[in-house]
């Protein structure tokens, strides 16, 4: 059955349906390519297949915040397609080897806006555009020529529809990356009248990214020139070249609608690894099978996860949100194994999949403990990469993009991600290694850890948003300090427990928030709890009134700091009351905002669940209601901040769901509120259902558990009994209630 024949078969069914979706084989029908390309989503638009290394779509002019994907909604300039991009991040970087089809003579520059004519850019029109997971169209209105796209993970397959021309070509840019990428050394050849090979050597947030490349046609080209950019550029001699910044212009005689394909498969380690990922995977040209396959391999995803709902647009928040979660990590290795290691060196035959694009900050709160239940056949190679990543370099990663250390957010957010492999039993990996790596990483003296070593703390005269480095150390040491318990290392497990409480200095017992305390023990002043200057005081991207619930691992701890239960809860209640305003230069990544809660960054993900942990679900249901239904939705504003390579809508997914996991690691998952009747959800060893009886927008409370037909009487569900599989009953109403025991 062809995708138009499957298309028609979903129609039907839901004309037929009443109430329910229909169970249909396509749930890529529900996602909306189009949310989170505006506001400060900043997600990847265009072809690619789930976690693949290939993120095939257009790239645009600008080159600010708002287009680190390469793509916003506001903008209808292309520049061209470019095999690399990023997906919700907050800094740009990748767009490499850009392809412009063009016709006629242009400009081997990026160009500008204020002249049409400057570059090889085109408008296009959003009314021409189509978008599905693994497949996008535009029509590039400067050369009436028509672009379809689709890939594999390794290479992605260009359709160009040219007008009658005979001086139409395709125009390899190796110039133009993303934002604050610049190239080095660039490097073009002709292979025969089908191929051409190269590279693209640059430098930005990672500092030294490389990229090769090779690029077969459909026919026969009739000439190759290749033109180095830059004031003393122009065109040069010869089937090769070497310089800072390339162009290659492959050129063509086109007929009135003559389709010409182009396949680009792209490697970490060379050009012939980059041939032998193309034969591997996309040995021919049949572009309807490919963008077909693609749909498979989404569809194979997305389908661990069935809900029922009568709510369309919550049917394509969530699956669009489940889409997102899967761009990344991206595979950052070819067929045969070999990947580019941290080092530099060459890695062969690599006996895991190595991946990259680790955004840990966001995603070790939500992301990977989704990735943990979804995808647990990934979760050996997630933890072998970081291992692998650890000997390399001698600690976790960081922020790891394209075998380059970032070290960018604050903390050590690699060491919750790998405890929480290790406490949830997945093997496949040394445990004792993972132990000596999260152990190792958390004593290097650098990034301000020097400093907590020697006085309890990091002190904010001394350090740079020292409150926010502390409280990710603290939380990192209480997720070591698991581990060590487990495998029965008794000194560790106290060492890094007693260290994991040093957010303790920082609450000011008299105006209740954590603040920053110096070298001396005061603390600073002035102080304003809704002040925040951005990258220049005690916070990231956040001020005291968001920084002072950031210690998920030891809620009895921080009450405790408040004098009791009653003063935290009543401090808890008034962030969500509180004036919206922020004071001083403050990021535009605090967003989302509800009083001075603020949902669109990822430190305060897991502060409505506090109110489970205390006691008081209703507040949680109230708060996961209301995030759930007005902080996404189906437009291409939909998401409140970054999606931050899919934490934002991992997010959404588990809370939708009716759990999150608080904690940084170790897989309690603490129960909201169920936004779906029913969800079906392929675990590991086997289906979790998960029913919501009476559930609607009144009855948005909690009443009763069971698990496997049996009284549950828990405010959290492990891990163990997710990953098992089984029934999961919440039985819902229009009061408050609490149904658990603390």
């Amino acid at each position: 059955m062809n995708l138009k024949s499957l298309s028609a078969l979903g129609a039907g069914l839901l004309l037929a349906a009443c109430s329910q979706a229909p169970r249909t084989d396509s749930l890529t029908q529900y996602v909306d390519m189009r949310i989170g390309t505006g506001g400060h989503g900043h997600v990847f638009m265009g072809a690619n297949v789930p976690f693949g290394a290939v993120q095939l779509g257009p790239t645009s002019i600008p080159q600010s915040w708002d287009w680190t994907s390469g793509y916003h909604i506001s903008d209808t300039t292309v520049i061209g397609f470019s095999h690399t991009h990023l997906n919700g991040t907050g800094i740009g970087d990748l767009f490499d080897v850009t392809v412009m089809p063009v016709v006629g003579q242009v400009t081997y520059a990026r160009g500008t806006e204020d002249d049409p004519q400057s570059g090889m850019w085109s408008y296009f029109s959003h009314a021409n555009e189509k978008a599905r997971p693994g497949y996008y169209a535009t029509r590039l209105d400067r050369y009436g020529i028509d672009v379809e796209l689709t890939a594999t993970k390794r290479v992605g397959l260009h359709k160009y529809t040219f007008p009658a021309s005979a001086d139409a070509a395709v125009v390899f840019d190796l110039e133009n990356g993303g934002c604050w990428d610049a190239p080095t050394e660039t490097f073009i050849e002709r292979a025969d009248d089908h191929t051409i090979s190269g590279y693209r050597y640059s430098t930005g947030w990672a500092k030294d990214q490389r990229v090769y490349f090779t690029a077969e046609f459909s026919k026969p080209f009739k000439s190759l020139a290749i033109y180095e950019g830059g004031e003393d550029g122009g065109l040069r001699e010869g089937d090769s070249f070497r310089a800072e910044r390339l162009y290659g212009r492959v050129g063509f005689d086109t007929s009135a609608g003559e389709t010409i394909y182009v396949k680009v498969a792209i490697s970490p380690v060379s050009i012939e690894n980059a041939r032998l990922n193309m034969q591997a995977e996309l040995p021919g040209w049949d572009f309807e099978a490919t963008a077909a396959a693609a749909d498979r391999a989404w569809n194979a995803e997305l389908q661990k996860v069935r809900i029922e709902t009568s709510d369309d647009a919550a049917r394509r928040i969530f699956y669009t949100a489940l889409y997102h979660t899967m761009v990344a990590p991206s595979e950052f290795c070819d067929v045969n194994g070999d990947y580019r290691g941290s080092d530099g060196k060459i890695y062969r035959a690599a006996p895991f999949v190595n991946y990259t694009t680790f955004s840990l900050w966001d995603t070790y709160r939500a992301a990977q403990p989704l990735m943990t239940i979804l995808h647990p056949e990934k979760m050996p190679d997630i933890a072998n990469t970081m291992l692998h990543i650890y000997r390399q370099q001698g600690k976790l990663p960081v922020w790891h993009l394209m075998g380059n250390e970032t070290d960018c957010m604050v903390g050590n957010p690699g060491i919750p991600a790998l405890a929480d492999a290790v406490l949830k039993g997945y093997g496949g990996f040394d445990r004792e290694q993972a132990y000596e790596a999260l152990k190792q990483s958390a004593m290097l003296g650098e990034r301000g850890m020097d400093l907590r070593m020697k006085y309890g703390y990091i002190p904010c005269d001394l350090f740079n948003e020292a409150v926010a480095y502390d409280m990710e150390y603290a939380l990192a040491d209480w997720a070591v300090a698991q581990v060590a318990k487990e495998l029965g290392k008794t000194a560790d497990y106290d060492h890094f427990l007693e260290r994991s409480k040093s957010y303790r200095h920082f609450f000011d017992p008299q105006t209740r928030f954590m603040r920053g305390l110096d070298s001396k023990g005061r603390f600073r002043t002035p102080f304003n709890p809704f002040r925040s200057t951005h990258r220049a005081d005690d916070y990231c991207e956040g001020n005291a009134w968001q920084y002072t619930w950031l210690v998920p691992h030891d809620v009895e701890g921080l009450i405790g700091c408040f004098g009791g239960k009653e003063a935290f809860t009543g401090k808890l209640d008034s962030l969500f009351v509180v004036s919206s305003v922020l004071e001083g230069a403050a990021s535009p990544d605090i967003s989302g905002l509800i009083g001075q809660y603020a949902h669109g960054n990822e430190p305060s993900h897991h502060v409505v669940y506090l109110y489970t942990m205390i006691g008081q679900p209703w507040k949680t249901a109230d708060k996961v209601r209301e995030i759930l239904t007005t902080l996404y939705h189906d437009r291409p504003d939909g998401l409140s901040g970054n999606e931050d390579v899919g934490q934002m809508s991992a997010w959404y997914v588990l809370s939708s769901l009716g759990f999150y996991q608080v904690e940084p690691a170790g897989g309690r998952y603490f129960f909201g509120s169920p936004l779906f009747d029913k969800a079906e959800v392929r675990v590991r060893d086997g289906v979790l259902t998960v029913t919501a009886h009476n559930n609607s927008a009144a009855n948005k409370y909690i009443q009763a558990v069971k698990l496997n037909g049996k009284p549950y009487t828990k405010p959290y569900i492990a891990f163990d009994d997710i990953a098992a599989g089984g029934v999961l009953e919440f039985e819902m109403g229009a009061e408050p209630a609490v149904w658990y025991e603390l």
